[in-house]
């Protein structure tokens, strides 16, 4: 059978996505002699069963909420698994033999040279569908059996969540509330990569953007174009780095600056500085909760009482499974899931023991959990003195902050999350 008599049997379709394993089927029994897919002939290319897959593998991506696709050549078969809610699990493999035809198809669409395969290489797809634009980030590195792909899929509908979606508390949205009506000084939201720390960001961002204030945002890359703002794109490959776009942000009269990331003792001093002359600014840094990042820093090498006078507070986070609601059940903890909440009365906690809804996973979707830290006259003594990470973390505490596990016990006791989840937490941050 020819390529081109296959895929005659897969016609265009905008409202329904295609089923991938009746192309996959077809394509195994397919013998691929070449390696490059010619966007010229345009008139069969879109009937290509590879294009078919590549654009199933999108929607179907889409559709169920999947941050990342993974594109990755084994010895034997390509396999093609999405990251949903954080975890990775297979949905597809196809031939060894047809992984360059797909990366190809991949690279066009985001505008790469297909012909490298021996350097990574990033690139980008705005994608249309019901949901509108779609903006897919595509990076290619070159592994011992050809090159894997990952996908990174970024709705524009994560920039229409308000701050009151997100999960914080009521006690939480106030302290954030005092600390953007402030004139100047810096904000930080901390994290592992994939918490969340850029949707807070631009939630608050949102908060901000309003006609009185100049706000300027310097990202690596953009990863939502929103009204308003002045966006910028740092490139290191022309030595725009964040510390040098930074400094010639300041003399362009902004009133909120937003730093995408502080990576190095040069951004952070700078940020610091422009924080203290009367901007907001407002940044992520890899921590792994609040108090750390106030010493994390000073270990860049930002000077304490900078540090004392420049910071307003601190947003650490983590991102959580929520339990389906379709098949949320109730059930009594035992003794020792008492002793592991710390609880000495019974509570009722509650799983998903799965549907069809959740795809049999008991979980469906995610929701934050976070630690606010408000820094005050006693916080500012503490990070002057130079106090050990463990002292400073005890008075955060004692000044009334929730720290991530008691964000997500009570998470947990309200029947939003599983005790897999507040244990996996747990062990993290030990």
């Amino acid at each position: 059978m020819e390529l081109k008599d296959i895929a005659s049997k897969y016609e265009d379709n905008n409202d329904k996505i295609l089923n991938l394993d009746d192309i996959i089927k077809e394509i195994n029994n397919l013998n691929f002699n070449y390696y490059k897919i010619n966007e010229n002939i345009s008139n069969e290319v879109k009937n290509f069963p590879i294009v078919k897959l590549v654009d199933g593998l999108i929607y179907n991506a889409i559709n169920t909420n999947t941050s990342d696709i993974h594109i990755e050549p084994m010895s034997n078969k390509t396999r093609i698994r999405y990251r949903i809610d954080g975890e990775l699990s297979e949905v597809a493999s196809i031939p060894i033999s047809s992984h360059q035809l797909v990366v190809g198809r991949i690279k066009i669409l985001a505008h790469m040279d297909i012909s490298e395969k021996r350097i990574p290489q990033d690139g980008r797809v705005i994608f249309n569908n019901h949901y509108g634009f779609v903006d897919l980030r595509v990076s290619s590195m070159p592994t011992v059996y050809g090159e894997k792909i990952v996908i990174r899929i970024l709705k524009k509908s994560t920039t229409d969540i308000k701050r009151k979606e997100l999960g914080f508390s009521e006690k939480d949205e106030k302290i954030i509330d005092r600390l953007i009506s402030t004139q100047g000084g810096l904000i930080l939201v901390a994290g592992p990569t994939g918490s969340g720390k850029t949707t807070t960001l631009y939630s608050i961002l949102k908060d901000l953007n309003k006609n009185i204030k100049n706000i300027i945002t310097i990202e690596d890359p953009v990863e939502y174009m929103i009204d308003g703002l002045n966006q910028i794109n740092v490139n290191t490959k022309i030595g725009l780095d964040f510390s040098q776009v930074l400094r010639s942000v300041l003399r362009q009269d902004p009133d909120v600056i937003m730093i995408g990331e502080i990576r190095d003792q040069e951004t952070a001093k700078i940020a610091v500085r422009a924080a203290i002359t009367g901007h907001l600014v407002l940044s992520t840094i890899h921590t792994i909760d609040a108090p750390s990042t106030i010493i994390r820093l000073i270990e860049m090498g930002v000077e304490p009482y900078l540090v004392a006078s420049s910071i307003k507070g601190v947003i650490a986070q983590r991102l959580v499974k929520k339990i389906c609601p379709k098949c949320k059940t109730e059930y009594k903890a035992d003794m020792l899931q008492q002793k592991i909440i710390d609880e000495s009365k019974k509570h009722y906690l509650y799983k998903g023991s799965g549907c069809e809804h959740c795809q049999y996973t008991g979980y469906k979707g995610r929701v934050g959990i976070f630690e606010v830290l408000e820094i005050t006259r006693e916080h500012r003594e503490a990070i002057v003195s130079n106090q050990n990470i463990d002292n400073f973390r005890d008075l955060c505490i004692n000044k009334d902050m929730n720290n991530l596990q008691e964000s997500c016990k009570i998470m947990l006791l309200n029947g939003i999350t599983t005790l897999e989840e507040y244990i996996k937490l747990v062990m993290t941050n030990d």
